[in-house]
């Protein structure tokens, strides 16, 4: 499997959008607004497929590994349909590593944490490993991460009231459902339901080679698209201008490039 390389990202933590990316005749899109979303989980969960499926609309053909960070994008419409209809951004970061990684490289990857206004946790139905780790991903993000490494964080060790003070709307994705046998569909389910529960989350489950998981008008694209207006709404509604409680202000990091768009 080929490596992907860390997209780069200029110094003003937002990455460029390329000329040629807009949509044909919609010069104006470059001054939207825009939201940071966190794509966060193991690696081989998927991760990068499903990113490219919520920005291209199409399956990944050949996946690869991320190192450093992919940021990709999506264009929204907060509150379609409606008269408070407006376009936004939805810049999706796509950050690789292992979640057991040592203090200096969780250190490098902290960079790609600043600023964040949404997280998707990203896990493999199938390695219910993967599952666990999206505690221990969820504390390092929201820089709470003081256990050691090499130790595994499970539903026992997390403290919900530790995120008592986190106003950053999360969404758990389930990857590879095609992969679930009919006879342990429903055990699988019943868990990663009572993990959404933990992440006070709404939950989707899906197999990242079959667009239809996520077609328009399926409960899948409902609850993706209330997540995206909810992460608009905590930006630039709820507290205009200000940095939501809980998500520390860190360090610019210089470098980057825009991979896609898609609209919605």
């Amino acid at each position: 499997m080929k490596l992907k390389t860390v997209s780069s990202i200029p110094s003003s933590g937002w990455p460029t959008i390329p000329e040629q990316a807009l949509t044909p005749g919609c010069g104006k899109m470059a001054s939207l607004d825009r939201v940071k979303v966190l794509v966060l989980g193991d690696s081989g969960v998927g991760k990068s497929s499903l990113v490219h499926l919520l920005c291209q609309n199409q399956v990944l053909g050949n996946p690869s590994w991320t190192v450093g960070c992919s940021v990709d994008v999506r264009v929204h419409d907060y509150k379609e349909g409606t008269p408070e209809e407006k376009t936004y951004y939805i810049e999706l970061w796509d950050v690789g590593g292992s979640v057991g990684s040592a203090s200096s490289v969780k250190s490098t990857r902290a960079v790609f944490y600043n600023s964040v206004n949404g997280i998707i946790l990203v896990h493999d139905l199938t390695n219910k490993k993967s599952s666990q780790n999206l505690y221990r991903w969820s504390l390092e993000a929201l820089n709470r991460d003081l256990v050691p490494t090499g130790v595994l964080v499970t539903n026992g060790d997390y403290d919900r009231e530790q995120f008592a003070d986190n106003q950053i709307p999360l969404l758990v994705i389930g990857t590879k459902l095609d992969q679930i046998h009919e006879t342990k569909r429903h055990e699988v389910l019943t868990r990663t339901a009572f993990l959404a529960e933990d992440f006070n989350a709404e939950e989707i489950n899906l197999d990242c080679t079959n667009p239809r998981y996520l077609a328009a008008g399926s409960s899948n694209a409902v609850k993706l698209s209330r997540f995206f207006d909810k992460v608009i709404e905590k930006r630039y509604f709820l507290r205009e201008g200000n940095q939501i409680p809980g998500f520390p202000d860190r360090k610019r990091f210089g470098g980057g490039t825009l991979k896609s768009l898609h609209y919605d």
